[in-house]
């Protein structure tokens, strides 16, 4: 008998059906920004005025950070703690498509912008403290932190941190301008639901493990830097939207999504703002799509370009009982 070297992935022999049915997903969402005709939207861009065009610029500058941080730092740190072969076979996927995200800004600037707006966009990026601040925190945990924190950090980035950022293409297509844009951003935010449940569920699976005094431990580390970050978000929120008076309607958004991200580890909510409380506008550019189905769920259309689902309230407690 030749001793083993090294182990073939088995997908027939699955250890957590989570992985299988996260695979799926994922694989069935597949999508490239090169398919979505972003020229269409010139005509929505030269009518808003220098503001709004600032503030859009500056919104899809930041996500590419943010982006680029998980898909080149933050994915790659998560893929060192796998419970499965399966889970790391998810992570490639998840971390190929951060890439696909963080590109994508970039075909909207090449569409949208000159080249000297571009450059600007990324110098504003480069050197913005509230987004290098963001970067700094999130990072730092990555590359120092313990596999749990590195779960949270990852669904606080995922879940809450683009959101501010989110906002705009999602009020532009609830006014019926920018839709090709705000396409992008709907396939964005469709697979960044999916990782956020998902890496918080591979959380809440290590939470469950540990002793009452340390998990109470973790859960007042968690709180604390959520409330970092939230004091950072609202300023990066008030530079940002300040000029076209978007910012308290910004920052309702942001503590919506924090809750949602809170959810995903499975964890109570912090602030009291709910759907609700959230402009309609907005609510309605996020749902718009095909109808509303479970996350595990194995029944679908399949991906059909300018269809997007949203996820429901539920499908961010895929580690509790229902």
């Amino acid at each position: 008998m030749v001793k083993t070297y090294y182990k073939a992935i088995n997908w027939n022999s699955i250890e957590d059906a989570i992985d299988k049915a996260t695979w799926e997903k994922l694989t069935e969402q597949f999508w490239l920004d090169t398919r979505i005709p972003l020229s269409n939207d010139l005509d929505d861009w030269r009518g808003l005025s220098p503001e709004e065009k600032n503030v859009v610029n500056h919104v899809f500058g930041g996500l590419t950070l943010l982006d680029t941080l998980q898909s080149q730092d933050g994915i790659d740190q998560l893929r060192r703690d796998i419970r499965t072969p399966q889970e790391l076979a998810v992570f490639n996927n998840i971390q190929f498509m951060e890439s696909v995200h963080a590109k994508s800004y970039s075909s909207i600037f090449s569409t949208l912008c000159s080249s000297e707006e571009i450059t600007e966009i990324f110098d504003w990026t480069d050197h913005n403290e509230y987004l290098q601040f963001k970067a700094e925190k999130i990072n730092t945990i990555y590359q120092t932190g313990t596999p749990l924190e590195k779960k949270i950090a990852s669904v606080f980035l995922e879940s809450f941190l683009f959101y501010s950022g989110f906002y705009t293409p999602l009020y532009y297509l609830g006014n019926n301008k920018l839709a090709n844009v705000a396409e992008i951003i709907k396939l964005i935010i469709r697979d960044e639901s999916v990782h956020g449940t998902y890496i918080g569920y591979k959380f809440q699976l290590g939470f469950k493990e540990l002793a009452e005094a340390e998990q109470i431990k973790l859960k007042d580390w968690m709180y604390d830097l959520l409330y970092n970050l939230y004091d950072n978000e609202e300023r990066y929120t008030e530079e940002l939207y300040h000029s076209v008076g978007w910012t308290d309607e910004v920052k309702v958004f942001l503590r919506y999504n924090a809750n949602k991200a809170l959810m995903n580890l499975g964890q109570d909510p912090l602030f009291p703002d709910g759907a609700d409380d959230v402009n309609p506008i907005v609510m309605n550019g996020l749902s718009t799509g095909t109808a509303n189905h479970d996350f595990f769920s194995q029944v679908g259309n399949g991906y059909l370009l300018g269809h997007v689902a949203a996820m429901k309230d539920d499908d961010y407690d895929i580690g509790r009982k229902k």
